[in-house]
């Protein structure tokens, strides 16, 4: 049976057919749909974890009881998860045992697009890297193979074409594979002496792979016209294909740590010109120069974003394709916003007037807040960034004596993955920072998956729901304040009293995502709250003071400079109507 899937469904897909029972991840993109694509299947046992590092150890977990298991996380997850996945590279596996990192070239959504092949060479483990959606599948069996065969964690570095593209798979059976009896053993308590004997076993084993690497069929030739041959690897193939065809030669890594040098090697001598596409850095690039193998690489392909057919075709061939020309003026400028009813929304517009404060955000829905018209957000660093970056500045600023009180903000599942830490750090140093935890009860950005506040687990069954308030308290924070984030007055009073309050203070807003299908706790604690507003246009002066609140349901009219509401997007959160001077805007009558 064939279908057409993506690449982050066929991992799942791969997974499942090669017996794996156990799959674990934190969800960010570009490989959130791993997981919840692995949980349709009943014979794994899929969790969301706190953050990266809990996933990964799980894993481990589960790999050292003797049964197949698996992590999925974005690239910038994998700095998260790399403590333990640097000691496993020594300690090795039991059951196979294989680490998904979805790489972000052109930063979709992502704060940066580093390259995460590096991982599996500071590490030293084997690394695969699927072209297309059937490779994603087949490349994931292979690795739970290539794990037990030789006693290593396999990366597989994804990238977001490939993650989110679709093409056709093949699909095959489920193969149970029997758990491997649990034994004691030396290697897994990697203790100093132990870690010295488990490195020399790491070296040997890097040894045998390079060997692996130069005869596995996950490497293969293309051999065509062969004036020019290409290495490549990745959804680079799929550009080099799309531009030469049948005008050069390839070499198609799929297996690309440790590289086959051997076969490199021979291929160059089949071909006049070498080029090695890839994308973001020159990786395979530098350590084929390094054998002393000419090609040609970064003198010509970017370093930065994504590659694509046109680009590749440019620099290589110096050929452009035809393509319609677009007016800029014509395109509608379409910046990334909170959504109209956004609970973030009040908190983030009250905080914004307030001069003396400086946002610290953590990355999240709110980290939009920066730009116009909200112009809130000052800082953003990494995940639980938010809370620790707001009490190192509060320190500085203290010492400085300069007035500014410096709020940290994260939401619900950021605080869970690796604010509470930070918090800690905060109340521990007794810091003079306001910390905000911004509980829209559900993880937003990627997509509403649950966490350890909903209640839920990822299958949607009843799960043990951690408080968010007990939590801070438990801590030993002493001021703690709870408000409904869309009442201006209430969120109003919570930042002054945040910045008079002498110490770590806390505030809880909460509040459920615009967009979250409610819970039955849900709609017990928030009742039933949408509606629609509308604006009184005799009543509405054209000054604009709604639409500062960054609402795309609002849109200011400049012939009429009157205010209009979007229907469609309205759900009468009221912080419009909470700032409008002239009470213009209010419910509409049914």
């Amino acid at each position: 049976m064939k279908q057409l899937m993506t690449g982050n469904e066929a991992i799942a897909r791969g997974a499942w057919e090669a017996g794996v029972q156990f799959a674990s991840a934190y969800p960010g993109t570009p490989s959130t749909e791993i997981l919840e694509n692995m949980s349709k299947y009943d014979e794994v046992f899929s969790e969301w974890a706190p953050n990266e590092k809990v996933a990964l150890e799980a894993a481990i977990g589960a790999s050292f009881a003797g049964g197949r298991a698996m992590a999925s996380m974005k690239h910038v997850g994998l700095n998260v998860a790399a403590d333990p996945l640097f000691t496993l590279s020594y300690v090795g596996v039991t059951g196979g045992l294989m680490v998904i990192s979805a790489d972000d070239p052109g930063l979709h959504s992502s704060q940066d697009e580093q390259d995460n092949r590096y991982y599996a060479k500071a590490a030293k483990i084997p690394m695969l890297e699927p072209s297309d959606s059937q490779e994603c599948k087949d490349f994931v069996k292979a690795a739970f193979e290539i794990s037990e065969k030789y006693d290593a964690p396999v990366l597989m570095r994804m990238t977001t074409r490939v993650c989110h593209s679709k093409s056709i798979v093949e699909m095959g059976d489920r193969v149970e594979v029997p758990f491997i009896p649990y034994e004691k053993k030396m290697k897994y308590d990697p203790i100093p002496a132990v870690s010295k004997i488990l490195h020399r076993h790491v070296e040997e084993r890097m040894t045998a792979l390079e060997k692996f690497s130069n005869e596995t069929e996950l490497n293969r030739v293309e051999y065509h016209d062969k004036k020019i041959g290409i290495v490549t690897a990745g959804v680079s193939y799929q550009y080099a294909r799309e531009v030469f065809g049948d005008n050069a030669s390839y070499l198609k890594l799929g297996f690309t740590h440790p590289l086959p040098m051997d076969k490199i090697r021979a291929f160059a001598k089949e071909v006049e010109t070498l080029y090695v596409i890839e994308e973001l850095d020159p990786f395979m690039e530098e350590q084929i120069k390094a054998a002393g193998i000419e090609c040609v690489g970064k003198e010509k392909l970017p370093l930065m974003y994504e590659l694509n057919p046109d680009i590749v075709r440019k620099e290589l061939l110096n050929e452009e394709s035809e393509t319609i020309e677009i007016n800029p003026e014509e395109i509608a400028k379409r910046p990334p916003t909170l959504c109209a009813g956004c609970p973030h929304r009040g908190f983030l517009y009250q905080l914004s007037k307030e001069k003396r404060a400086i946002a610290v955000s953590d990355i999240g829905c709110y980290a939009l807040s920066g730009m116009d018209p909200l112009n809130c957000k000052d800082i953003a660093i990494c995940m639980g960034g938010g809370f620790s970056v707001a009490h190192g500045a509060q320190l500085m600023f203290d010492k400085a004596q300069t007035g500014k009180k410096c709020f940290g903000m994260m939401g619900d599942s950021t605080f869970f993955h690796s604010g509470m830490t930070s918090l800690l750090d905060a109340i521990y140093n007794n810091s003079n920072v306001v910390l905000t935890v911004m509980d829209n009860r559900i993880t937003g950005m990627t997509g509403h998956q649950e966490n350890p506040g909903t209640g839920y687990n990822i299958k949607g069954e009843p799960a043990n729901a951690t408080d968010i308030e007990a939590v801070v308290k438990a801590l030993g924070c002493k001021h703690v304040k709870v408000v409904n984030p869309l009442k201006l007055d209430e969120v109003k009073e919570a930042i002054e009293w945040g910045i008079n309050v002498e110490g770590p203070a806390v505030i809880i807003t909460r509040w459920p995502c615009v967009l979250k299908k409610l819970s039955a706790e849900d709609k017990a604690e928030f009742g039933n709250y949408k509606a629609t507003n509308v604006v009184d246009h005799e009543k509405c002066i054209g000054c604009k003071r709604c639409i500062k609140t960054g609402c795309p349901a609002l849109a200011y009219d400049k012939k009429t400079k009157k205010v209009s509401i979007d229907k469609g997007q309205c759900v009468a959160c009221d912080v419009c109507t909470q700032v409008c001077p002239k009470g213009a805007i209010g419910r509409e009558e049914k």
